[in-house]
């Protein structure tokens, strides 16, 4: 195999200088680069290819929504009568989806394979707001689906410890927030 210097049978990807083998990639490392070559096989097979320098937050959109029929997270419509269920009873014909958490995770490897594959933060696709805009939807929609509202937990535990109440016992569930 030519280009390689790992001798026969080596499964080294990239030629270095090194005689020792590299470390094998992390679980996140390896799907980076699977997302990344997926996310390149698609803008080749788009009609015309589109070369990676020309790709904007318009190709990844259509991207994550190419995506979708690969999904299976089952999202209802507003006309099911199961819309708003967190566990419907039974079976129903509504679509089967990406789950937002897998496209942000997504979105988090592409964008960071894009930096390490030489674009600049300025230019990434993948850090657009458009992109940001579009998962909040998703979220939101499918949160609305299931019956269930999306709560960021973090920030308020943050916020609640700020105000010096992480151990009281406040059985309310809404902060207030002064503005001095």
């Amino acid at each position: 195999m030519s280009g390689e210097r790992g001798g026969e049978g080596s499964s080294r990807w990239a030629a270095g200088d090194s005689q020792q083998p590299s470390p094998t990639p992390s679980r996140y490392e390896s799907q980076k680069r699977r997302d990344w070559n997926t996310f390149g096989q698609y803008l080749r097979n788009q009609r015309p290819p589109v070369p990676l320098s020309q790709c904007n937050c318009s190709h990844v959109l259509d991207f994550l929504r190419y995506l979708d029929q690969f999904g299976k997270t089952k999202v209802h419509l507003q006309g099911c009568i199961f819309y708003g269920h967190p566990e419907p009873p039974a079976p129903c014909a509504c679509p089967l989806r990406q789950a937002w958490g897998s496209l942000d995770a997504l979105i988090g490897r592409l964008r960071a394979a894009y930096e390490e594959n030489g674009g600049t933060p300025e230019t990434n696709p993948f850090a657009s707001s458009a992109i940001r805009v579009y998962l909040k939807e998703v979220r939101d929609s499918q949160a609305k689906a299931r019956g269930i509202p999306y709560k960021k937990k973090k920030k308020k535990m943050a916020a609640d410890h700020q105000q010096g109440q992480g151990s009281s016992d406040h059985s309310s569930s809404s902060t207030t927030i002064h503005f001095s």
